[in-house]
C-alpha cells in the first residue's frame, strides 16, 4: 500500500469529514501548504535528532543537575539510613562516612551553581528576547489553562475518544509538570540542606528571630533551632526519596523508555528532538519551526506533494493508488 493510501484510509476520511474536523486535522502553513494532524506517520526521523530543542546552555545545566543528583542519592540516602543493611556497603564503596559527605557536599554545591547557571540563562534570554520582540510566553515552562485542556484531550485520545492528540506547544503539560517539581524539590533540598550544613548559623536565627513573631507559651526558645534541625533532616531525606521516585518511575519512563524513544531520547545530549516526536507532542512547536527554520518549510512542501495534498487541502487526482472509486475534485471544506 502506498503512503497515500495509508494517509487517506484514516479513522476519519476525508469524505466523512466535517468542516469543524477538517478545520482540526488541517493546519495551513503559508508556503508550506495544509499539513495534516497525524503527518508524523509519515516523516522521516533521525533518532538521533532533527529539529532544535534545547540550547547548549540548557543542555550543560541538564547534564550537571543529573550527574550531581546520581551522587547525592548514592552519598546522602546511605547516610540518612545508616542503620540498614544496605547502607554500609554504599558507604564503604565512597571510602567511608568522611568521604561519602565531603563528596554529597561537593555535588551539592555543583548542583547550587547549576540552578544558580539556570536561573540566570533563563532571565537573561527573556530579557534579550523581549527587547527584540522575539519572547512568545507559549513557548516557555509558564503554566496555563491550555496545558489542562491539553491534559484531558490527550486523556481522551488514549481511550480512544479522540482521532488524534491535541495540538501542544513546545513544552506540554508532562514537561511542565516535571519543571516545577525540580523547582520545588530544588527549593526544599537546598533549604533544608543548608539548615543541616550550618547549624550553628541557624541555631543562633531561630531562637532570635522565632522567639520574636511566636509566642512563648511556657517554651524555652532555644528549642526552636532543634526543631528546625529535625525538621530539615526529615524534609530533606523525604524530598531527596520522592525526588528519586519520581526521576526514576516518571521521568526517566515518560522521556526514554516509552516507544518511539526507547531506550534513550538524545535531546539532553544534543539538545535536538526527532520529527516525528515534535509534530505528534509539540505541533504548535513544528509549526514555528516551519515559519523559521527554510530547509523544514521546503521539506515538508515536498512531503505534502508526494502524498498528494497540495496547499488548498485537495487531494491529487494522479495518484492511482487513492482508495477512491470516483474522482476527487476537492476536499469537504475547501473553499473554492
Amino acid at each position: 500500500m502506498s503512503t497515500f493510501s495509508k494517509i487517506v484510509s484514516r479513522p476519519i476520511d476525508f469524505l466523512t469529514r466535517t468542516k469543524v474536523q477538517e478545520d482540526e486535522y488541517f493546519t495551513h502553513v503559508d508556503g508550506v501548504g495544509s499539513v495534516p494532524r497525524d503527518i508524523y506517520k509519515y516523516v522521516k526521523s533521525n533518532p538521533i535528532g532533527d529539529l532544535p530543542r534545547y540550547s547548549v546552555h540548557i543542555v550543560i545545566q541538564h547534564l550537571l543537575v543529573f550527574i550531581t543528583f546520581i551522587f547525592l542519592a548514592a552519598s546522602g540516602l546511605p547516610i540518612y539510613f545508616s542503620d540498614l543493611f544496605w547502607a554500609s556497603y554504599f558507604v564503604s564503596l565512597f571510602g567511608g562516612i568522611d568521604v561519602a559527605r565531603s563528596i554529597h557536599r561537593i555535588a551539592a554545591f555543583i548542583m547550587m551553581f547549576a540552578a544558580a547557571y539556570h536561573i540566570i540563562t533563563i532571565a537573561a534570554g527573556t530579557i534579550r528576547k523581549i527587547y527584540h520582540h522575539e519572547f512568545d510566553y507559549k513557548r516557555t515552562q509558564l503554566p496555563r489553562l491550555k496545558d489542562l485542556f491539553d491534559l484531558i484531550n490527550d486523556i481522551k485520545y488514549f481511550l480512544g475518544r479522540a482521532p488524534y492528540r491535541p495540538k501542544m506547544e513546545k513544552f506540554m503539560y508532562k514537561q511542565k509538570a516535571h519543571y516545577l517539581a525540580i523547582i520545588w524539590g530544588n527549593f526544599i533540598l537546598i533549604a533544608a540542606g543548608s539548615v543541616l550544613l550550618f547549624p550553628d548559623i541557624m541555631a543562633q536565627l531561630f531562637p532570635e528571630t522565632l522567639g520574636k513573631i511566636l509566642p512563648p507559651a511556657g517554651a524555652d526558645t532555644d528549642s526552636y533551632s532543634a526543631f528546625f534541625q529535625d525538621l530539615a533532616r526529615l524534609m530533606h531525606a523525604d524530598e531527596a526519596v520522592m525526588a528519586l521516585i519520581l526521576l526514576a518511575f516518571w521521568h526517566w519512563i515518560n522521556v526514554h523508555l516509552v516507544p518511539g524513544r526507547f531506550p534513550i531520547q538524545w535531546t539532553f545530549l544534543n539538545g535536538k528532538i526527532t520529527r516525528e516526536h515534535q509534530i505528534e507532542e509539540h505541533f504548535l512547536e513544528y509549526l514555528n519551526n516551519l515559519k523559521e527554520i527554510p530547509a523544514e518549510r521546503e521539506y515538508m512542501k515536498n512531503l505534502l506533494k508526494e502524498l498528494g495534498i497540495d496547499g488548498s487541502k485537495a487531494l491529487s487526482r494522479a495518484d492511482q493508488n487513492a482508495s477512491f472509486s470516483q474522482p476527487v475534485d476537492a476536499a469537504p471544506g475547501e473553499k473554492t
